[in-house]
C-alpha cells in the first residue's frame, strides 16, 4: 500500500449522448465520494476525448456535463490507469408536478442589501454584458448612461471597479459576452466595505472557472448609422494548475455625428423677450479608442493568492470638427445679425491603472486578510482652435473673433488597502482601513489671434493644481437567522483637499472628517413573501475635470466653465421593498441629496452669453416608486417588464437671476417592456423585442423630453456554439433623443441634441480552444480612477 499510494495513475475515456454522437468541450469531473466535491477536472477535446492525470489511489465519483446534460455519477477504484469507454450524457432537468422544467429563464433574489439578477445560462445572456445591464431590474437608460433612480450607476466587475468614462464603459461591456455572466447584483445603497463615495453599484459577478485548459475569441462588429463604424477584439485565457492568464485587446476606429438644435429667449429687465438666437450644432467626431487589459492570477496554495490586475487605455488624436450657425433676430423674427462659428480640436488621452492584491486566509474558517495597492496614471493633452465671422442682415461681413486653446492634465493616484474578514460566533465580522493620495496638474494657455498673430490672454489662461489624501476605515457586522436578516455598518473618513488657481488666485482649501453608517434588514415570513428596509449615508465629490476652472468655447458666446470651488455632497438614503412569489417586485425609496453636485444653464442677458456648468445646488430630493414582473408566459416566451413612477426636485440659486432661489421639480414615469424569444427547438436562435418610454427627466435647471425607443434583435449560434452571429436595430422609431429645456424667471433656452441613436449593427463572434471554459475578467476597483470620467 506504501508503494501504491506513492504512485499517481490517470483516467480516459469519451463523453456520448444516448445517441451515440460525440460530445466535444464537455466538462469531466472527479469528485470525492464523501462530498462530491471536487477533486480535479478537465475538457474533452473536440472528439468528446479526455484524460484526467495525477490521480492519487483512491474510489472516486466520475461526472461529465455539457450545457442542458449531466451523467450520472459513475464510481471508479483509481489503483491503476483506466479507460472507461464511453460516459453518456442525460438530459438535465427538473421534475416538479410531473412538468419537466429546463433552467433557461432569468431569476431575481433579495438579499438583506442588494438585489440579484440570475442570469446564467438564460435566454437574456445570450446578448452583451451591455444589454443584460440595460435590461436590469432599476436600470433607466439615459443617453448611454446607465441611472437608478437619477443616479449614474457605478460598474463593478467581480466586485472591482469599472474605471471608465461612461462611453469607454459602453465600449467595454459591448465586448462583454453575456455567456459568461452569473449574476447582476443591484446595490441601492451600498454598505459599509464600499467607499462612502459609491453611489448605486451594478455589479457583475462572472461564472467561475474550475476546468484548466486555454480558450480565445476574436470578435467584431459592423454598425450602420449616419456614418459606418466597426470594432475589432481579441480575448485569450489561460488556466494551468495554480495559474490564471486573461489577456484582453480591442479597438474601436469611429466616425460620429452629432447634430443640435438650440434657442435662446433673451429677457430684459423688464422681463420682456428682446431677441431670439437659433443655433444649428454639428460635430463630427474621429477616434481611435484602444484597450489593452493583463490579469494574472497565482494561487501559492489554498491559503495565500495573488491578484494583478492592469488596464491600458488610450485615444491617440481624437479630432473633433465643429460647425456652428447662429441667427440673432428681434422678437418681429427679423434678422438682426447672424455668426458662423468654425472650430477644431484634437484630444489624446492615456491612462494606465495597475492593481496588486494578495489573500491570505487565516487558519479560523471563513476568516481572512486582503492587502490591495493601486497606482493609476492618468495624462491628457487637448489644442482648439476657433474663428467665428459676423455677418449683417444683407450677409455682408462685419467682424470676426478667432482664437486658440492649449491645455493639458496630468493626475497621479496611488491606493493602499488593507481588509479583515472573520466569524464571531453568529456573526460575519468585516473591517478594513484604506489610504488614497491624488495629485492633478492642469493647465490652459488662451490665446487671442488676430492676422495669423498668437497673443496671450492672461486672463483667460490658468494652472491649477489639486491634491487630494483620504485616509478611511469601516466595520459592518451581518447576521441571518430563520427568516431574518441584519446587517450594520460604519464607515469613516477623513479627507484633505487643497486645490489652487494661479492666475485667479483662488485656493479651495477643505479638511473634513465624516461618518457614514448603513443599516439593512431583511425578513421572509413565508416562502412567497419577504419585505426589506435598508438606510445608508453617502458623498459625492467633486470630479477632476470639473473642479478646472477652465473653459471650453464653442464660441465666444457660449461655452462650458469649470468650478474650483464645488463643495462634495452629502445623501440620506432610505428603501422599502417588499417581494411577492418572487415574481413581483415593489420598491419605495426616498434620497435627500443635500447639496447635490448639478448642471446648470445660465444665460446672461445684458452681454447676450450662455455658459454651462457644475454647481452645488441648495437642496434636492428624490422619492419614488417602483414595480418589476419577471417571468415565462409560456416555455419559450419570457417577459420582464419594470415601470417607475417618481418626483425629482432639485433648488439653486440663479446667478444671472439677482441670485434669487429657484426650484425646479418634476415627476415622471419611466416604464420598459422586454420580449425575449427562443425560435427554435435547440435554443440556438433567439429574438428580443423591447419598448421603452420615459415621460420627463431633471438635471438641474434642464428637464428633459419624452422619449421613446424601439429595439429588436436576433441571435444564431453557429458550429455547436463555435460562433454566434447578431443583428441588432435600435431606434426603430427615431424618437430616442430628448429636448433639454431650461426655463425659469429670466432664463429660456433648450437644446435638442441628435446623436446617432439609430442605427442598425451586425455582430460576430468566433471561439477556439476550450472556448467554453468561463472567465476571471475583472476591472480595477478604485473610487478615485472613477472621477477621472471624462464625458
Amino acid at each position: 500500500m506504501g508503494f501504491l499510494s506513492a504512485q499517481v495513475f490517470k483516467v480516459s475515456g469519451q463523453v456520448k449522448n444516448n445517441t451515440n454522437q460525440n460530445i466535444a468541450y464537455a466538462s469531466v469531473l472527479l469528485l470525492k465520494i464523501s462530498d462530491s466535491s471536487m477533486v480535479s477536472g478537465v475538457s474533452a477535446d473536440e472528439t468528446g476525448f479526455f484524460t484526467i492525470d495525477n490521480i492519487e489511489p483512491d474510489i472516486y465519483f466520475l461526472q461529465a456535463s455539457y450545457i442542458n446534460k449531466k451523467s450520472a455519477l459513475l464510481p471508479i477504484d483509481i489503483s491503476k490507469e483506466i479507460n472507461i469507454g464511453a460516459i453518456l450524457l442525460e438530459e438535465d432537468t427538473q421534475q416538479l408536478d410531473e412538468v419537466i422544467v429546463f433552467s433557461n429563464n432569468p431569476t431575481m433574489e433579495r438579499k438583506a442589501d442588494r438585489l440579484i439578477f440570475n442570469v446564467e445560462n438564460s435566454v437574456v445572456s445570450q446578448g452583451s454584458s451591455w444589454d443584460i445591464l440595460k435590461r436590469t431590474p432599476g436600470v433607466i437608460v439615459l443617453q448611454d448612461v446607465l441611472k437608478i433612480r437619477n443616479q449614474s450607476a457605478t460598474i463593478y466587475l467581480n466586485n472591482r471597479k469599472v474605471q471608465l468614462s461612461s462611453s469607454e464603459v459602453k465600449n467595454l461591456l459591448e465586448s462583454f459576452s453575456g455567456v459568461n455572466i452569473k449574476a447582476i447584483e443591484v446595490i441601492h445603497n451600498p454598505p459599509a466595505e464600499y467607499e462612502a463615495e459609491s453611489s448605486a453599484i451594478l455589479n457583475i459577478i462572472t461564472s467561475k472557472i474550475i476546468i484548466p485548459g486555454y480558450k480565445g475569441s476574436v470578435n467584431g462588429n459592423f454598425e450602420q448609422s449616419v456614418f459606418p463604424k466597426y470594432a475589432i477584439g481579441t480575448s485569450h485565457y489561460f488556466k494551468k494548475d495554480k495559474l490564471n492568464i486573461f489577456a484582453n485587446y480591442s479597438i474601436n476606429p469611429r466616425k460620429e455625428l452629432k447634430l443640435d438644435d438650440s434657442g435662446i429667449n433673451f429677457i430684459d429687465a423688464s422681463n420682456t423677450r428682446f431677441a431670439v438666437w437659433d443655433t444649428k450644432f454639428s460635430r463630427t467626431t474621429r477616434s481611435l479608442a484602444q484597450n489593452a487589459t493583463l490579469i494574472l492570477d497565482y494561487d501559492f496554495d489554498e491559503k495565500n493568492a495573488l491578484n494583478i490586475t492592469s488596464n491600458l487605455s488610450f485615444s491617440p488624436n481624437k479630432r473633433f470638427n465643429n460647425a456652428l450657425s447662429t441667427a440673432m433676430r428681434n422678437t418681429q423674427q427679423v434678422l438682426d445679425s447672424s455668426l458662423q462659428t468654425n472650430s477644431a480640436l484634437e484630444n489624446d488621452n492615456i491612462n494606465l491603472g495597475v492593481d496588486l492584491s494578495f489573500i491570505h486566509k487565516l487558519s479560523t474558517e471563513g476568516a481572512s486578510l486582503t492587502f490591495n495597492a493601486h497606482v493609476t496614471t492618468f495624462e491628457e493633452t487637448q489644442n482648439q482652435a476657433v474663428f467665428t465671422d459676423y455677418f449683417n442682415p444683407a450677409n455682408l461681413f462685419i467682424r470676426n473673433f478667432d482664437f486658440s486653446t492649449d491645455s493639458k492634465q496630468n493626475i497621479e493616484i496611488v491606493t493602499a488597502q488593507v481588509d479583515y474578514t472573520t466569524p464571531i460566533k453568529s456573526l460575519t465580522f468585516n473591517s478594513g482601513v484604506k489610504f488614497s493620495s491624488i495629485a492633478s496638474q492642469s493647465g490652459i494657455d488662451f490665446f487671442n489671434v488676430a492676422a495669423n498673430n498668437q497673443i496671450l490672454n492672461n486672463s483667460l489662461s490658468d494652472n491649477f493644481s489639486y491634491n487630494e489624501s483620504i485616509g478611511a476605515g469601516y466595520i459592518s457586522a451581518l447576521r441571518d437567522w430563520e427568516k431574518w436578516s441584519i446587517k450594520v455598518g460604519l464607515r469613516g473618513e477623513y479627507t484633505d483637499v487643497i486645490g489652487e488657481s494661479i492666475s485667479s488666485n483662488i485656493e479651495n482649501i477643505q479638511n473634513y472628517f465624516e461618518l457614514f453608517p448603513s443599516a439593512y434588514i431583511y425578513h421572509s415570513p413565508s416562502v412567497n413573501h419577504s419585505f426589506s428596509l435598508d438606510y445608508s449615508r453617502k458623498l459625492t465629490r467633486p470630479r477632476y475635470e470639473e473642479l478646472n476652472p477652465f473653459s471650453y468655447f464653442l464660441n465666444e458666446n457660449n461655452f462650458n466653465t469649470g468650478n474650483p470651488n464645488l463643495r462634495p455632497a452629502f445623501s440620506h438614503n432610505v428603501n422599502f421593498n417588499y417581494t411577492l412569489e418572487d415574481t413581483y417586485y415593489f420598491d419605495v425609496y426616498y434620497r435627500n441629496n443635500g447639496n447635490l453636485i448639478s448642471t446648470l444653464a445660465f444665460q446672461d442677458n445684458e452681454n447676450q452669453t450662455i455658459r454651462e456648468l457644475k454647481q452645488n445646488v441648495l437642496e434636492s430630493e428624490s422619492y419614488g416608486l417602483d414595480f418589476t414582473y419577471s417571468k415565462s408566459l409560456i416555455k419559450n416566451w419570457y417577459v420582464y417588464a419594470y415601470t417607475s413612477v417618481f418626483s425629482e426636485r432639485e433648488t439653486f440659486i440663479a446667478e444671472e437671476s439677482n441670485n434669487q432661489i429657484v426650484t425646479n421639480q418634476i415627476k415622471g414615469f419611466y416604464g420598459s417592456l422586454t420580449n425575449y424569444l427562443t425560435l427554435s427547438k435547440d435554443g440556438t436562435f433567439t429574438g428580443e423585442l423591447g419598448l421603452v418610454y420615459l415621460s420627463r427627466f431633471l438635471q438641474g435647471s434642464y428637464v428633459f423630453s419624452e422619449t421613446t425607443n424601439l429595439t429588436f434583435g436576433l441571435r444564431k449560434s453557429l458550429w455547436q456554439k463555435r460562433a454566434v452571429v447578431s443583428l441588432i436595430a435600435e431606434d426603430l422609431l427615431g424618437k430616442a433623443n430628448t429636448t433639454l429645456t431650461s426655463k425659469y424667471l429670466n432664463q429660456d433656452n433648450f437644446r435638442f441634441s441628435r446623436p446617432e441613436t439609430q442605427f442598425v449593427r451586425f455582430g460576430f463572434t468566433y471561439n477556439f480552444g476550450n472556448f467554453r471554459l468561463l472567465d476571471n475578467k475583472r476591472a480595477l476597483e478604485k473610487a478615485e480612477r472613477e472621477r477621472l470620467n471624462k464625458d
